[in-house]
């Protein structure tokens, strides 16, 4: 039905020459000619800016498959894979984070910013106009094939981050910074406008994963609450998505994923005079996804203990031990709500730990040590183990102040550090560093 004072006319329209299906525009009967025509044209002209933005605002991406947020490689590590956002950063969105689920056969993975229309079969900061921070060596690419030092390397569970300074813009320039794990590496300035500048992330090995957060804001602490990056709490050296309250820890992660570890490690590692620490569940969370465990220093911050090597941890879901492997044997009784959980270390009489300080600020007798492998580590866990590996201790477990377990096992460089990690929502546990002496 098709009311009296109005007629419907279908016409037809192109864009850029291509025709295009006929849209019903309503006219009024009083209507000049002019005025007809007029209606028309602007509702051809609102099409057409449809389309051009549809164009205009879709990603792109080559030799590499995107799931959710969730970016892999699938080229033969001959070519490269790059992917570029599908708008530019800007005073709303200025900031931007990939996070290493998988570093691949080399690790070669890039982040930065692009021009819209970057040549997708070249690493972002190879090509004029485009700048990246690649994890494999560390180097910044400012639209050159050549690198510069710039930062650290960066291995799986690591954070690259990529903003630009809202008050950096300024005859067409942009202050571009990259960070890691929510701490600033560098900057640099570009001769571009934001918007301009396209997130972009480039790959070059098999196995390369990663997982990309456009909505992300940059800074200590997130105005919700819901991740505080690397503290420093008195007894702990780091906290990672985990909130430090008194004794209690409390998990502050996304909790979707394996990525989304909350870490928490102890300042100074076990030795023979503090060599037991305990926490109690006071909140399983809605899977109690609750690891109690050593791990060495510079362990993988998205890492559950007991996943990668140089770590050994009891899982209170499963009651599994998991020493160096994502996968575990059966150890001992599934933890709850209120259970409290310990580990301890049984030290050789004669032991001395190689770092040579028993004292409680070990920081300046190990940090060297760690400095000297962090990069070796980054590079690939399974190469160079052996260096790693000091003397052998027997660790154990216990749960409600009973033994659980025994396991041998080779002290890392520098020691095992007290290491606890959650991973899914509401998880709270209240730890004791030192419930005992001797």
């Amino acid at each position: 039905h098709i009311s009296q004072s109005k007629m419907f006319q279908a016409i037809p329209y192109s864009v850029r020459g291509a025709c295009y299906s006929y849209e019903a525009v309503s006219v009024k009967n009083d209507m000049s000619v002019r005025d007809k025509h007029l209606v028309v044209h602007v509702s051809v002209l609102r099409r057409r800016i449809r389309e051009v933005r549809a164009v205009r605002y879709r990603e792109r991406f080559k030799r590499m498959m995107r799931d959710g947020e969730v970016l892999s490689y699938q080229g033969n590590s001959d070519e490269v894979g790059c992917y570029v956002a599908p708008r530019p950063l800007s005073k709303g969105n200025c900031y931007f984070e990939v996070t290493i689920i998988d570093t691949g056969v080399r690790g070669m993975i890039a982040v930065g910013l692009v021009p819209q229309y970057y040549k997708l079969d070249h690493q972002p900061g190879w090509l004029p106009h485009s700048v990246a921070y690649h994890a494999d060596d560390g180097k910044l690419y400012n639209g050159n094939t050549i690198g510069q030092q710039f930062g650290p390397k960066c291995n799986c569970g690591d954070r690259i981050g990529c903003g630009i300074y809202l008050e950096a813009f300024e005859d067409g320039q942009t202050t571009v910074f990259f960070t890691k794990n929510g701490k600033e590496v560098g900057t640099v300035v570009v001769p571009a406008s934001p918007e301009a500048l396209y997130p972009a992330v480039g790959m070059h090995s098999l196995g390369e994963e990663v997982q990309l957060d456009l909505q992300v804001e940059w800074g200590m602490e997130k105005e919700d609450g819901l991740m505080i990056v690397d503290s420093h709490e008195d007894e702990w050296g780091r906290l990672h998505d985990v909130r430090f309250t008194g004794s209690l820890l409390e998990y502050m992660g996304k909790g979707k994923s394996i990525v989304d570890v909350g870490l928490a490690q102890a300042r100074l590692p076990l030795n023979t005079r503090c060599h037991y620490y305990e926490l109690e569940i006071t909140d399983a969370g809605e899977k109690c996804y609750i690891a109690l465990g050593l791990a060495r220093r510079d362990y993988p911050k998205n890492r559950h203990p007991g996943w990668s090597r140089g770590s050994i941890a009891y899982h209170a879901d499963d009651g599994k031990l998991f020493q160096g492997s994502g996968v575990g044997d059966a150890f001992g009784p599934r933890c709850f709500e209120g259970d409290v959980m310990g580990c301890g270390i049984m030290f050789p009489r004669d032991y001395i730990l190689d770092s040579g300080d028993d004292s409680d600020d070990g920081d300046s007798e190990l940090r060297p040590k760690q400095q000297r492998v962090q990069n070796d580590l980054y590079m690939n866990e399974e190469e160079d183990g052996e260096e790693l590996e000091g003397r052998k201790v027997v660790v154990f477990f216990t749960r409600n102040g009973k033994v659980v377990g025994r396991k041998e096992v080779a002290v890392p460089a520098g020691g095992f550090y007290p290491t606890i990690g959650m991973m899914s929502t509401g998880e709270k546990v209240r730890v004791d560093l030192h419930p005992l002496s001797g």
